[in-house]
């Protein structure tokens, strides 16, 4: 197989990305086994330098496919479209690339974002998450965990959908605390459109949109499950208040248990769906979702020591 000798140079963060647009749009490689080929080899430019490379699976070998120049040369101008658009395009290899995600084994290689990332803040950040379709008292109990968690400043991530994501997002705005929405779209996107003026709103909060899909990339069937998993592993843990059997939040609750973080499901989901009673008395490759009974519970639960427990417990 012919090798590729790209102009670029090897740990430049542009040329690094450049790179991986390249091998992306060339359809050379899945994305999860893109990230793990880069974390494996430590840059993308060396994986276009010798393509012959062969990569152990653990039950088949991966041979990358070919990309051209073509590839590296429109890779080099979309990127520069997106930063005329004001988009920052992150790859895995990159230091900002956020913390909690770096952890996890299915990261996105390329992150888009939109506003203020804060991985120093977000490095406790919380999914709240659910239907699209909640009750009045889903969205009355999605609204108290929220104000609950950013008294204790937790920012808040969930998924710009209608129903429950729509509801922690406004509620976290309202309290003039950090909101994340991680979008199942393009950056360029607004899904659902009754949800634009909510993802601006969070921009101008000085929070962020986050997507790993291409900027102009449409809703579909596949594209929310896998943003539910990108969800899971930018945060801590993950609050689901109200979901059905089908839904990406409990493919969301799974990914979770598989990422090691906490899961988090109240009384109410556990004691009507079986889904949620299977996740806590059997779990997932031998983690458990907790069953919580209030907001505060939650906070006592997480992982970390919170400065401000002492005015939440007096």
């Amino acid at each position: 197989m012919a090798t590729v000798e790209p102009n670029l140079t090897r740990g430049d963060p542009r040329d690094e990305l450049i790179a991986v647009v390249a091998i992306m749009r060339a359809n050379a490689v899945s994305a999860t086994k893109l990230s793990a080929l880069l974390d494996n080899v430590g840059s993308a430019i060396d994986l276009l330098r010798d393509q012959s490379m062969v990569f152990e699976t653990g039950v088949r070998s991966l041979l990358l496919g070919a990309v051209g120049q073509t590839h590296i040369e429109a890779a080099a101008v979309e990127i520069s479209a997106w930063e005329a658009a004001g988009y920052t395009a992150v790859t895995v290899l990159h230091p900002s690339y956020p913390t909690n995600l770096q952890e996890v084994f299915d990261k996105p290689p390329l992150l888009f974002v939109t506003g203020k990332w804060d991985d120093h803040a977000e490095s406790r950040a919380v999914a709240v998450v659910g239907t699209r379709n909640p009750s009045a008292d889903g969205r009355r109990r999605a609204a108290l965990l929220v104000k609950t968690l950013t008294e204790a400043s937790i920012t808040v991530i969930s998924g710009l959908a209608k129903g429950i994501d729509a509801v922690a997002h406004r509620a976290a705005l309202k309290a003039g605390a950090r909101t994340v929405a991680v979008m199942g779209t393009g950056i360029a996107r607004r899904y659902p459109r009754e949800n634009a003026s909510l993802a601006d709103a969070i921009v101008a909060s000085g929070g962020a949109l986050i997507s790993q899909f291409f900027p102009t990339q449409g809703p579909t069937k596949w594209t929310f499950p896998v943003r539910n998993i990108t969800m899971s592993g930018l945060s801590i843990a993950t609050i689901v208040i109200e979901a059905g059997v089908t839904s990406g939040a409990m493919i969301q609750a799974r990914a979770a248990l598989t990422h090691g973080r906490s899961v988090f499901l109240p009384s109410s989901l556990v004691e009507t769906h079986p889904w949620a009673r299977a996740l806590v008395e059997d779990g997932v490759q031998g983690a458990h979702a907790t069953e919580v009974s209030s907001p505060t519970d939650v906070i006592d639960r997480l992982d970390f020591t919170l400065p401000e427990m002492s005015s939440l417990v007096a």
